[in-house]
């Protein structure tokens, strides 16, 4: 079955249950985005992705840093 294919059988649908449908892909959208947000304390998780997308993972590595001092380091630079 194609993405299109499901489109149409939705489209067919009351609006009540469209609305079930769409709450339900939500909830389903959310639930996989807070996995993918939680630290990596293991990588099993991530075993589906496409291997290109899995050689990303942890080439940028995020630090603590005060958005305030950031902005007033880029400002003195910018206005120097």
């Amino acid at each position: 079955m194609t993405l299109q294919d499901i489109q149409n059988q939705a489209l067919q649908l009351p609006i009540g249950e469209r609305w079930r449908l769409v709450q339900s892909l939500l909830r389903s959208i959310q639930q996989e985005t807070l996995a993918f947000s939680l630290p990596l304390s293991n990588t099993s998780s991530l075993t589906g992705l496409d291997p290109w997308t899995q050689s990303l993972i942890g080439v940028i590595k995020l630090g603590i840093e005060d958005p305030t001092e950031s902005y007033v380091d880029y400002l003195e630079e910018k206005y120097s």
